[in-house]
């Protein structure tokens, strides 16, 4: 299986003798492991030198050297393609002989059944950075504001652009750089668990969006989902009061005028602010104030030069 060889490989080549001999197996069968891998979506470089996967490449080998958090990324799986990083998440935590735990993590490179909010496809290429991180232990109250403290981290780890609520990560000038996607299985008032999704567009985006690299060209996937894993540690433990103010500083929807696509219908109006449970507060042209704790924000008028500044990711 070409996953036997995964976890062998480094961004430093190795010969395929040395790697079969890892394996015990022989230097052709190093070579059609390799093939595999990449035909699944791998980023292997294949030289004269040997075998390597690509510089800043998300997997654990290259990750691990850079993680400063305590939990989260600890445990971690890579892949080359999977139908959702969700979807692996959530099986890896029914396992019955070595489930998941908190802050486990799951990367892949593709998905062939990746899911945004509201049932959207979630578009990914190689220069996207997608993965999800299992979250137990929690409450329902503590479930309500996933969403913004996953934006606040994910802003304050990226160090650009803006909120627009509840979770999308906007670029300096308007487009979409980052989603998140929260999925909880519940037990009447019992949160069982939560898979926390997110993607974000590294050096490479969909039609119409932006990617990191524009602004931070050195960057790398290796190097943005350890500094993203900090912050989520970090901003998911932090109380209430914090994660809303943090927010607020972030967000560009606030003082906005707006119109949400709510299950109910459109709601047009100026962006208020947000209660304790991280709804949105829309005052309509009428003078009325609608509290909206799901729907789609459609930002009206131009917002560049409006963008808060970095929050730090910890501290």
């Amino acid at each position: 299986m070409p996953s036997r060889l995964l976890p062998l490989l480094s961004d430093l080549p190795q010969s395929g003798e040395a790697l079969g001999a890892r394996l015990g197996l022989g230097r052709v069968t190093i070579n059609t492991l390799a093939r595999r891998l990449e035909e699944d979506g791998v980023p292997v470089v294949i030289s004269r030198e040997g075998y390597a996967l690509a510089a800043g490449t998300p997997a654990p080998t290259l990750v691990a050297p850079l993680l400063v958090t305590q939990q989260f990324g600890q445990a971690m799986q890579y892949a080359g393609t999977v139908t959702s990083t969700q979807d692996v998440a959530r099986a890896w935590a029914d396992d019955p002989l070595d489930p998941a735990s908190h802050g486990a993590v799951v990367v892949a490179e593709r998905q062939s059944a990746g899911r945004g909010r509201r049932g959207r496809v979630w578009d990914t290429t190689h220069g996207t950075l997608v993965f999800s991180v299992l979250l137990q232990g929690l409450t329902l109250p503590e479930l309500a504001l996933i969403p913004l403290a996953a934006g606040v981290a994910v802003q304050a780890a990226c160090q650009i652009g803006g909120l627009k609520w509840p979770n999308d990560l906007l670029s300096p000038d308007g487009r979409k750089l980052a989603g998140i996607l929260l999925e909880a299985d519940l037990r009447g008032e019992e949160v069982r668990r939560a898979v926390l999704g997110i993607g974000v567009n590294v050096s490479a985006a969909p039609e119409g969006a932006a990617f990191l690299t524009t602004w931070q060209p050195n960057l790398t996937r290796a190097q943005l989902l350890a500094d993203l894993l900090a912050a989520l540690e970090h901003w998911l433990a932090q109380p209430p009061k914090l994660i809303l103010a943090a927010w607020r500083r972030a967000s560009l929807t606030l003082g906005q005028p707006v119109e949400v696509q709510t299950p109910r219908g459109a709601v047009a109006g100026i962006a208020l602010d947000i209660d304790a449970q991280g709804s949105l507060l829309v005052q309509t042209s009428g003078g009325q104030i609608v509290t909206i704790s799901a729907g789609d924000v459609q930002l009206v008028g131009q917002l560049v030069g409006q963008l808060a500044a970095p929050l730090p990711s910890s501290g």
